[in-house]
């Protein structure tokens, strides 16, 4: 019951009209003792007024008027002549003193809640200003007991009022709340539910009915979300089946492709001098189509599985690296450089990163083929308290600025012609597996930078 938000107002409301209460319940008891004495101060004056109007009373009939004025002596000042009117045995000595003329509301507080806090019965005097000027002021001895019992008895009925009071309160602020708050949001809630279990049913886009300025706009806005949502499923599923058609058509045009390049093979060795000149546009034009059904099928595969995180040898993954491109371009004027620590180990799937910077490497080696001039590519590597950082280096002609653009980009970030633009997303896909980043760090006349960086974080060995 306490966990719901309906169970917790009726909590709250329930102490705070209950704390409302008890500082009520201070002052009402300083006014009902007040008005206690005061009626005591009353019937001592008439009881005296009764003696005035007839000396012969009888000492039995002046014990009963104070007994029923429920003080022990009355003592009356009229003409500045301080008379004791009626009198009786005290008990005990007189233990305080209460002028009820012009005393404060604290200091009337601080007296209540002192008789209300202590126990026993003392005898006091109480001195107030009698009724319609009948003297000067008028004076009685009571005891405390019967103050004290009475003051108790009212603060429990008005405890018991006021704990009627709070649980009705409460029950009417919790059936309020229920009504303007904790069902419309119950109702968000069900529509968040519907939607999360079908979202292309349009019916659990929820319609905004709420009479309540903050839960309308909280209404509003999941129906925004939700239909933005709906456009970006429906969109996703469209190109979902829209890859699947073209993965299908890549398979098909690769095939078809490869048996080109083998009759583009035989035709190369044709004697006809316009046949041996077109030929090897040919083949290169048919190469550049294999390789990007290739690279289509290969992106459009389920997702990269994730790496398997062990502690490599990064000089011995470079080297591979760099014996695989070489070997792969031999005749080539470019020169490959490791300046990787051999000692250095990094956290990382050996597999996984071999391909990350064998597509780094390639690129920049095709940069600098590109310009039939000398270069260098070179890989370097540090480590700190916190990552590995790889950086690969060339000496090409810079990135173009469309490539720049659209770097990490699928199908557009291709720094050449012909180029799919997928090795750079997928090489950022893999070291995002690897909780790192791939960037570009600089590119211009001078060449071109790129910097891999792994965390070490709690996993290192």
């Amino acid at each position: 019951m306490l966990n719901t938000l309906s169970g917790r107002f009726l909590a709250l409301t329930t102490i705070f009209v209950m704390l409302a209460e008890v500082l009520i319940f201070v002052p009402s008891v300083a006014r009902y003792r007040v008005d206690y004495l005061t009626d005591r101060l009353e019937r001592a004056q008439i009881a005296s007024l009764a003696l005035l109007a007839d000396d012969m009373l009888t000492s039995d009939l002046e014990r009963e008027l104070l007994e029923n004025a429920e003080v022990y002596n009355v003592v009356l000042r009229r003409d500045e002549v301080r008379q004791l009117v009626l009198s009786s045995p005290i008990p005990e000595p007189i233990s305080a003193t209460f002028d009820m003329r012009d005393s404060g509301a604290v200091v009337l507080i601080h007296d209540a809640l002192k008789r209300l806090f202590t126990p026993g019965s003392q005898v006091i005097r109480v001195i107030g200003a009698p009724v319609r000027d009948a003297g000067l002021l008028i004076e009685v001895t009571m005891e405390t007991g019967p103050l004290r019992d009475s003051m108790i008895d009212f603060g429990l009925r008005i405890l018991i009022l006021s704990a009627v009071i709070s649980a009705f309160t409460a029950l009417l602020l919790f059936g309020a709340v229920r009504v303007v708050l904790v069902r419309p949001i119950e109702g968000v809630v069900g529509y968040m539910q519907r939607y999360a279990a079908a979202p292309e049913d349009a019916r659990g886009i929820i319609q905004p009915r709420a009479a309540v300025r903050e839960l309308r706009e909280a209404e509003e806005a999941l129906q925004k979300m939700q239909i933005e949502m709906t456009q970006a499923l429906r969109q996703k599923e469209r190109l979902a089946q829209l890859g699947a058609a073209v993965a299908k058509v890549s398979h098909d045009l690769r095939n078809i492709l490869t048996s080109a390049q083998l009759f583009v093979d035989r035709i190369e060795g044709s004697e006809d001098p316009l046949v041996r000149r077109l030929a090897p546009k040919l083949v290169g034009s048919i190469r550049r189509a294999v390789s990007l059904c290739e690279s289509t099928l290969a992106f459009g595969r389920a997702e990269e599985p994730a790496p398997t995180l062990t502690m490599v040898g990064l000089a011995d993954v470079v080297e591979d690296v760099m014996a695989s491109e070489m070997l792969a371009t031999e005749g080539c004027h470019v020169d490959f450089a490791n300046d990787v620590p051999p000692a250095l180990r990094v956290r990382g799937d050996p597999e996984q990163l071999f391909r990350v910077l064998l597509n780094l490497v390639r690129n920049a080696h095709q940069a600098i083929s590109a310009t039939k001039q000398p270069g260098e590519v070179r890989i370097t590597a540090r480590e700190d308290d916190l990552a590995w950082s790889i950086e690969v280096s060339d000496t090409g002609p810079g990135l173009p600025p469309k490539a720049r653009d659209n770097l990490f980009t699928p199908f557009q970030g291709g720094a050449r012609k012909g180029g799919s633009g997928l090795g750079l997303a997928i090489a950022a896909e893999l070291v995002r597996g690897h909780g790192g980043t791939l960037k570009l760090v600089s590119t211009g006349q001078d060449g071109t930078v790129f910097a891999v960086t792994l965390p070490r974080g709690d996993g290192t060995l």
